[in-house]
């Protein structure tokens, strides 16, 4: 049994060559590539697959599919100044294998399961600070040379710079990749006698280390799972915010007139209301999305299973009606400025910023409330407190 690992760049014509040359040098029974079968699709298939926008939106991924779309915008941009398409060398090699007669194989965890368990391994602050290196490297000018990139793709490239910022997000698209692909290859050297795996270079260490060290491989099974996200101090401050307000609005209604009680509502309607449209009127949303998101925010700001950019989206997506077109100009966009003008893309923009404005119009909302009424919320959580623990006793 012998496995032959092949380190490339994902946007390098060395890479390709390489890649071709040990093939053909080694002629092994299979060629185990880098991809998972939703990956090996979308560089196969001339049409992009279909996405169900509002499905995105209802299911609350905006922000990891705009974080991923932006991703994918970073390395194809990169690729185009080499002359290379992202996955070209993958495609070199099913070619190749293919040519040769040697099966092929697809060792990559599904890309959906390795974005969600980065994602959700993340903490707010990560997120946002993931996002701003992103667009720093959209705008920058520094440049990329070839050799660099042998050593680590961008993605690797490119988190390698969080990992002591954020340790989980590199354990989750490098560490737990290498385990994965390593384990995969083991399996199917069962099979084959020999193997040519082509990798990104940034996998060739750690996929080695766990080929000499089986014995060290993780269960598999827990490597395909999806968690919930973690329980972050940005979550429980949301809900704390949350049962504010909603305590703030009973304590108003029992012990307040009618006019404080109206006074009340309507700050907390109009300025909820208000960021909100904002939010999706900054995102370029149609005024009858941004009207949406004005009208619904007061009731979603109360309620964690909907979301007020979950109104305007779906709003903005029977307005603009995207379809399978959009999605492969989406993929194709040059600049910043052909994302803005693709209606996927500004669907999911606008969902995501109607819930920026939302949020800090809770924040806000929730302590002009406090000002008008003079309402000492934890004065009356701590006496209903006292209250139940003495009926208790």
């Amino acid at each position: 049994m012998e496995i032959i690992l092949v380190g490339t760049a994902h946007v390098s014509k060395k890479s390709i060559e390489e890649t071709k040359r040990v093939i053909e040098e080694v002629k092994p029974q299979a060629v185990a590539v880098e991809l998972c079968y939703k990956r090996f699709l979308a560089l196969t298939q001339k049409k992009p697959q279909e996405i169900s926008v509002t499905d995105v939106i209802k299911k609350g991924d905006v922000a990891l599919v705009l974080f991923q779309l932006l991703l994918s915008y970073f390395q194809r941009r990169i690729g185009e100044e080499y002359g290379v398409k992202p996955g070209a060398e993958m495609l070199a090699a099913i070619e190749k294998a293919k040519e040769i007669g040697a099966d092929v194989l697809l060792i990559d965890r599904d890309i959906a399961i390795t974005f969600k368990r980065f994602w959700n391994s993340l903490s707010i602050f990560e997120k946002i600070r993931l996002v701003f290196h992103i667009f720093k490297g959209l705008f920058g000018d520094d440049e990329i040379s070839v050799d660099e990139m042998l050593k680590e793709d961008i993605l690797e490239r490119l988190v390698k710079e969080f990992r002591d910022i954020a340790p989980s997000a590199a354990k989750v698209l490098i560490d737990e990749r290498d385990a994965y692909m390593a384990s995969k290859l083991i399996e199917a050297s069962k099979r084959y006698e020999k193997i040519v795996a082509v990798v990104g270079a940034g996998h060739k260490k750690g996929i080695e280390r766990y080929l000499k060290n089986p014995e060290l491989l993780p269960d598999l099974r827990e490597l395909e799972s999806v968690k919930e996200g973690k329980l972050s101090i940005f979550k429980v401050a949301s809900l704390a915010i949350i049962a504010f307000v909603i305590l703030t609005f009973i304590a108003v209604l029992t012990t307040m007139n009618s006019e404080v009680i109206m006074k009340a509502f309507l700050y907390w309607f109009l300025i909820n209301g208000i960021l909100s449209a904002i939010g999706a009127l900054i995102a370029g949303g149609h005024p009858i999305s941004a009207l949406a998101a004005f009208l619904s925010a007061w009731l979603t700001s109360l309620n964690p299973m909907i979301a007020a950019g979950w109104v305007s989206g779906i709003v903005e997506a029977k307005i603009r009606k995207p379809t399978s077109q959009d999605l492969e100009e989406l993929t194709k966009a040059e600049s910043i400025r052909e994302l803005m003008k693709n209606r996927v893309f500004r669907i999911l923009l606008v969902a995501a910023l109607t819930n920026v404005g939302s949020m800090i119009g809770t924040i806000y909302g929730a302590y002009m409330i406090a000002q008008i009424t003079g309402i000492n919320i934890p004065e009356i959580i701590k006496n209903n407190l006292y209250g139940l623990l003495k009926r208790i006793i």
